[in-house]
């Protein structure tokens, strides 16, 4: 995928806001423009909202009620214009959008291509763009996690196991802007599929000192993901023989070793 380029200011300010219990709405900043994704709730955006700083746009990925609790509240204040996926219902949606798609934000100069990723919900779409020239990112809602990816509330292993495939694809600096806060238990997870694996156990340190100093844990890199996140190591030797040793039976497709890592993440405690 090519990604456009966005205008030659400032650079962009990326925020994660914490909110509700464990979630994180996502705010780019640049030119005195913003766009916030997933707002579960408008407040902690509000108290953002100073010095004359603009909201431009709200981008949604899915239609779960954690990511869009805060959309109706935040565009009445603001009139930013709300783009969303074509095929979820959404209490609010200015804009709809599938796959090929172009969202062009004059007013912080970026733009970002749409990807339909469904698993964790049927309409789940992501948004992939640069903000910066060096700079790729995607906010990826509920379908890759660090270090882990979302429960399967209406889609398929094989879907979801494409979606994150089509993730795996991109620039291997991308940024992976997800809504929560889940690295530390999943880690401990993969750290059951992998106990061997080296990026994975410095990974492990790394967010434990990140999470005892009350920071998060994201974004992430593709490139970390790809080396420390089972779920996009479905392909992986060591990974599909740790999910059929699980499973006590020879998993010899990526979509079973797939369908048998997110069972066994759902049942993980």
């Amino acid at each position: 995928m090519k990604l456009a380029n966005p205008t030659q200011d400032a650079p962009a300010t990326l925020t994660p806001i914490p909110a509700l219990s464990d979630n994180y709405i996502w705010m780019v900043q640049k030119n005195g423009h913003a766009i916030v994704v997933d707002p579960g709730e408008a407040a902690p955006v509000e108290s953002l909202l100073t010095h004359g700083l603009i909201l431009e746009a709200i981008l949604i990925t899915h239609h779960h009620q954690d990511h869009v609790g805060g959309v109706r509240a935040l565009q009445q204040r603001t009139g930013a214009r709300v783009y969303g996926p074509r095929h979820e219902n959404l209490p609010v949606c200015d804009v709809r959008l599938t796959e090929g798609d172009l969202v062009d934000l004059p007013g912080t100069g970026l733009q970002f291509q749409v990807l339909d990723i469904p698993g964790h919900t049927a309409g789940h779409i992501a948004y992939v763009g640069l903000l910066d020239p060096d700079r790729p990112a995607i906010f990826c809602g509920d379908t890759l996690f660090a270090a882990g990816c979302g429960r399967l509330f209406e889609g398929t292993p094989a879907q979801m196991l494409e979606s994150l495939s089509k993730i795996g694809c991109l620039p291997p600096d991308t940024l992976v802007c997800c809504a929560h806060e889940y690295t530390t238990a999943n880690i401990r997870w993969a750290l059951q599929v992998e106990p061997a694996n080296a990026a994975l156990q410095v990974r492990a340190q790394d967010t434990a000192r990140l999470r005892a100093q009350g920071l998060p844990t994201v974004p992430s890199r593709l490139d970390l993901e790809l080396r420390t996140n089972p779920f996009l190591r479905a392909r992986h030797p060591d990974v599909r023989a740790a999910a059929s040793q699980h499973a006590a039976t020879l998993l010899d497709t990526p979509q079973a070793v797939f369908a048998c890592l997110r069972q066994w993440k759902n049942d993980f405690t």
